[in-house]
């Protein structure tokens, strides 16, 4: 542009125009960051829910050295301890009846299985 002539009103409406146009373009990319960061958070929560729905049926926890078990769950139940080890129906009913394994207080895995004491 020439520094000898005055700005026309048509040259600051252009300039407007740029200005808008890179705001613009910022705005957007905010908010494409934005859809991004939302999009990873639901498909962890989409993921976690995957997760708790193909969670077992029965737990059975087990001790500090890793044998002998303490408690028999039901599947989700939230005083379940990070030594849970997921079973099958039959291998709960076992260890309640046949090997002396306590219910849980909280979830009655005895009371759901059908096996009152």
């Amino acid at each position: 542009m020439n520094d000898d002539r005055p700005l026309t009103r048509l040259d600051m409406l252009r300039f407007a125009r740029r200005v808008v146009e890179g705001q613009t373009e910022r705005q957007l990319a905010l908010i494409d960051r934005w859809i991004a960061d939302e999009e990873r958070r639901e498909a962890g929560r989409q993921h976690r829910l995957a997760v708790r729905r193909t969670a077992p049926e029965w737990l059975i926890e087990h001790g500090l050295n890793g044998r002998s078990a303490l408690y028999v769950h039901v599947g989700g139940c939230s005083s379940a301890g990070g030594r849970s080890k997921g079973v099958g129906r039959s291998q709960a009913v076992r260890a309640l009846t046949e090997e002396g394994v306590a219910a849980c207080p909280l979830c009655r895995p005895d009371t759901v299985l059908g096996i009152l004491e």
